[in-house]
């Protein structure tokens, strides 16, 4: 049996696991290059090397970027900003999320969009009170279509302008790709919403998700604090709920509003005792409640104690209700300086984001143990135990053979009929190997078939470069539909259905609308 039938029985595998979703996508994604190194397709250094992939590092720091910005409130801030511009309607939340996302794509590619506006979406669901699943889905499809607005929208579109430049066509120009971007920017949101909520599953992430924006007011209705005493959340001061558990060693204690604890660095602001507020001193009972005010990080150490137990965590309420918090103007500055250098590619792409990572450390907006709770895993390792199926869908000519097959059986029917054909085999690899796999396997079979049909090859490249972007029918095909996976509670099944109209469109725009900017 031949490698390139072996890497497709395990690809078949793969896809088939992933459809059945028994198994943790963690396994399955181990099990590939296993697999792979098993049946001698690839050696061991070939199966494994995905984990060292600078892609792993980019999309890791992208992760740990997006957790400064949610921890220094930059991400709260956006959120009131769009959800004052959106307000709670479902039509304005999607068009505002999908203009936000395109945006920011077009500077720092769909991984990176996602992974920092991830966050943002979830708080806007929240807070107009809808679940992250309706908003999350149409959030990585507006990255995939805002990636085509600017050259540094993808690193495909990178690639596709090298193979343009030497096919004598001349580099395409920063803003070139907006020509198909924004038809399809503007088609993608026409169709979240007329169609997104009969298209888009409505699911419950794997944790729950609470709105504390507002937690100062609910406070302090909750203590019945007057005007004169409200509490009132800060950079620097916020409070805690606290509740005595039985067998505490606080049972029997005394307690009043003012007192200071025995630390001296936290405050007592309010007691109560079987839901009615004490005013004066009052004998700790199991059960009762503390308002606790004071620095947040004297709060985060005060919510580790074994004898108190805390209603809501003070880092989450800290992200939630105080934008632009302590380190915003660092973080914004780490996120500008890393924009810089993905726009200008002074430095890899990987090298940008781990210089962004490691300042976050350095300058202390996150601590190093909030870095490795903010990475996500489970992305992590998805991309770098298929990145072996690439190799192995390269090495073996299993690629390849599907795209020279696919294109003998078109190329005489004329330009369309083959950009009809690169589009069918682009959009079957790009949901299963990575899109910049996919382009750099069918960009030369796609510049073969131009120069023997006599026609430019600059409409087949432009092409390529929006099939390419049309990964969007499986969780897979992107890290960008990975990152809202977990958040929303997606399962695999969950995407072909909107996935399948939108891909039509990018299909569209590729066969009919590219020809006629960029003529055969």
């Amino acid at each position: 049996m031949s490698a390139a039938v072996i890497t497709l029985i395990v690809l078949g595998a793969t896809v088939a696991f992933f459809v059945w979703d028994r198994l943790p996508v963690m396994v399955v994604a181990l099990c590939v290059p296993v697999a792979l190194w098993a049946t001698g397709v690839l050696d061991l250094g070939e199966a494994f090397a995905g984990f060292g992939d600078p892609t792993i590092i980019f999309i890791a720091s992208l992760f740990v970027v997006s957790e400064a910005l949610d921890a220094a409130g930059v991400t709260t801030w956006v959120g009131g900003v769009a959800l004052r511009l959106a307000g709670e309607s479902r039509v304005r939340l999607v068009v505002v999320i999908l203009l936000l996302v395109a945006v920011v794509t077009a500077v720092i590619t769909p991984n990176g969009s996602v992974a920092a506006l991830t966050p943002v979406v979830v708080v806007l669901a929240i807070r107009a009170k809808r679940s992250p699943s309706e908003l999350l889905m149409p959030l990585a499809f507006g990255a995939h279509a805002g990636s085509l607005l600017m050259l540094t929208g993808s690193p495909v579109n990178l690639v596709i302008a090298d193979y343009a430049e030497a096919a004598g066509v001349g580099p395409f120009g920063l803003f070139a790709f907006a020509a198909a971007g924004v038809p399809l920017v503007l088609a993608t949101i026409i169709v979240v919403v007329l169609l997104g909520p009969r298209l888009v599953p409505h699911r419950t992430p794997g944790r729950s998700l609470r709105d504390l924006g507002g937690q100062a007011t609910v406070l302090s209705e909750h203590y019945a604090l007057g005007d004169d005493q409200p509490v009132r959340l800060s950079r620097g001061v916020g409070v805690i709920e606290a509740v005595i558990p039985p067998r505490s060693t606080f049972v029997g204690d005394t307690a009043y509003p003012g007192m200071p604890t025995e630390s001296g660095r936290l405050v007592v602001r309010a007691v109560q005792h079987r839901g009615e507020d004490v005013g004066a001193k009052h004998t700790l009972h199991a059960g009762d409640t503390l308002l606790l005010q004071g620095a947040w990080e004297d709060l985060a150490e005060a919510a580790q104690d074994p004898d108190i137990l805390i209603v809501d965590d003070p880092e989450l309420v800290r992200r939630q209700a105080v934008p632009l918090g302590t380190g915003a103007k660092r973080t914004l500055v780490i996120l500008l300086a890393m924009i810089v250098l993905l726009a200008t590619n002074i430095v890899p792409a990987a090298i940008a984001g781990l210089l962004a990572a490691l300042a976050v450390i350095v300058t202390r907006v996150l601590t190093v143990r909030q870095v490795y709770a903010g990475i996500g895993w489970t992305t992590v390792i998805l991309v770098g135990g298929l990145m072996s199926l690439s190799t192995a869908m390269v090495k073996s000519g299993a690629a390849e053979q599907l795209a020279d097959g696919l294109v003998t059986m078109v190329g005489e029917a004329g330009p369309y009929a083959l950009l009809a054909g690169l589009f069918v085999v682009t959009a079957v690899l790009g949901q299963l190997i990575s899109n910049m796999a996919t382009a750099f396997i069918v960009v030369p079979v796609g510049l073969a078939a131009a120069a023997e049909m006599g026609i430019s090859p600059a409409p087949v490249l432009m092409a390529i470069a929006v099939f390419a972007a049309a990964a969007l029918l499986t969780p897979v095909a992107t890290p960008a539909n990975l990152v809202v996976m977990e958040a929303a509670g997606y399962r695999f099944g969950d995407y072909w259905k909107l996935g399948l109209v939108l891909i039509v469109l990018y299909g569209l725009v590729g066969i009919f609308l590219v020809p006629i900017l960029w003529p055969f």
